[in-house]
């Protein structure tokens, strides 16, 4: 496994001594910390859930790797920050992966090439997809089971984000507000109320034109049924919704559903008109004082297409700008929450959270990489690099007692997966040597005996 495409190098001025570097370390892996993720996944059996759904229609006699493996492969290989397929030509022989998708670290052979990689996912169909998508919730409902605590309310989010394409990719289409051609995923977090912790539920690609709407009705209706299932029909459920979602359709399923909600509101005339009684006397604090004022209101309220009056709030704001004309700011939220309005404007407010873990999964594991020509193939990217942030989600939480507990996916995958190691193998067990002097060795440590292993 000798890298011997890549030449040695001499460095003579810089140091005392010259320092020749060479790439040619046998049985050592830049990734060591992969063996966190595979237990991770172990307790979650997340990869073999999933991975089940594909079905494999190749002779076995003909196959060196399965769509199983090939699957595992590609989830580890993203949570460890190798997004492309064709990052598995550089890692195929990294021993912490090859553990980790089952197979002898120091195998010659390596895992599956990208051509493999990419006939797997071209190989998926719709249905396993849907199969695929359905055990995914399943897991992030058991997933925040472990976290539920007492009787706490259980919080639903819903996101859609922008994907932009460039290239010919099925279901790209224009989208006028991002003047793009583009994707529009659909992005789902479980919570429960009070806590940091978001649990991934969803992960859909949709063509760029897609309204908010588009099934939200019926995934809310089967999140709730399984949370229902697992926590019990008495369960508290919120559901959180920005402005997009706000549909009459959508408000009578929830309703129907017995579970509160808050959805931000678009502007209207009759909105506006609420909001400018409230403004002139903000404008002149914030102008006095120089700094942000804002109000609360509420009152009953109903929109020409809605069949009863519902509780809207009102947030009037006020923002002085130096050397500029002061900004104001008003937002509508409806909701069928009791409690001061301050209060349950600010709850809604708290699903910019799950706008982070979005920005997480887009920045940290590039879930945008949707570059295949089938949008079925692009939907299982988005399903894996989700899979992939489950991990990472789990590995947090495991670790909700150290300084990691509010650490992003770039810095779970720095200080804890970018680490190497030299791996030695015997018949009775394999040995990970990592660097005396690595920074965040009790960091590591604790992750690890927080998944299940053991001090020795």
């Amino acid at each position: 496994m000798t890298n011997s495409t890549v030449q040695s190098v001499l460095f003579e001025d810089p140091f005392k001594k010259p320092v020749q570097v060479s790439f040619d370390g046998v049985a050592q892996s830049s990734d060591a910390g992969m063996v966190l993720l595979k237990s991770a996944d172990d307790v979650l059996k997340l990869t073999a859930r999933l991975g089940a759904h594909i079905t494999d229609e190749r002779s076995p006699l003909r196959v060196k790797h399965t769509y199983q493996e090939c699957f595992t492969q590609r989830v580890f290989s993203i949570a460890s920050g190798y997004e492309d397929g064709n990052d598995a030509a550089k890692m195929r022989h990294d021993p912490a992966l090859l553990l980790s998708c089952g197979r002898d670290p120091l195998d010659p052979d390596g895992l599956a090439s990208q051509a493999t990689i990419s006939r797997m996912e071209n190989a998926v169909s719709a249905r396993e997809l849907v199969m695929q998508s359905r055990e995914l919730e399943d897991i992030a409902v058991r997933m925040l089971k472990k976290r539920a605590s007492g009787k706490k309310r259980i919080v639903i989010d819903l996101d859609p984000s922008v994907d932009p394409t460039h290239g010919g990719q099925q279901g790209s289409l224009f989208h006028a507000f991002y003047q793009n051609w583009c994707y529009l995923p659909m992005f789902g977090f479980l919570s429960v109320e009070g806590t940091p912790d978001h649990v991934p539920v969803v992960g859909r690609l949709r063509p760029g034109n897609s309204k908010e709407r588009r099934c939200t009705i019926l995934l809310i209706r089967r999140i709730v049924e399984k949370i229902r299932r697992t926590f019990g029909a008495r369960q508290s459920i919120l559901v959180r919704l920005d402005a997009g979602f706000m549909y009459p359709r959508i408000l009578e399923a929830m309703e129907d559903l017995k579970v509160s909600y808050v959805v931000g509101m678009p502007n209207n005339d009759k909105l506006k008109a609420w909001a400018a009684k409230k403004l002139p006397a903000l404008r002149k604090r914030a102008e006095r004082t120089k700094m942000s004022e804002r109000s609360f209101h509420e009152q009953r309220y109903t929109a020409r297409s809605w069949t009863r009056s519902r509780r809207v709030i009102l947030k009037a704001e006020s923002i002085p700008y130096p050397g500029r004309s002061t900004k104001d700011n008003p937002r509508c939220v409806v909701t069928n929450l009791r409690g001061k309005p301050e209060n349950v404007y600010a709850l809604y407010c708290l699903r910019g959270d799950a706008e982070n873990r979005i920005k997480e999964m887009k920045r940290d594991l590039c879930i945008d990489r949707t570059s295949c020509t089938s949008f079925v193939a692009n939907q299982l990217r988005v399903l894996m690099t989700t899979a992939a942030f489950m991990l990472h989600v789990e590995l947090r939480w495991r670790l909700r007692r150290s300084n990691l507990r509010l650490a992003q996916v770039s810095t779970l995958i720095t200080k804890l997966i970018k680490v190497s190691a030299v791996v030695t193998r015997s018949v009775r067990r394999c040995v990970f040597q990592l660097p005396a002097q690595f920074p965040f060795a009790r960091e590591w440590h604790t992750a690890a005996i927080a998944l299940g292993a053991s001090s020795t």
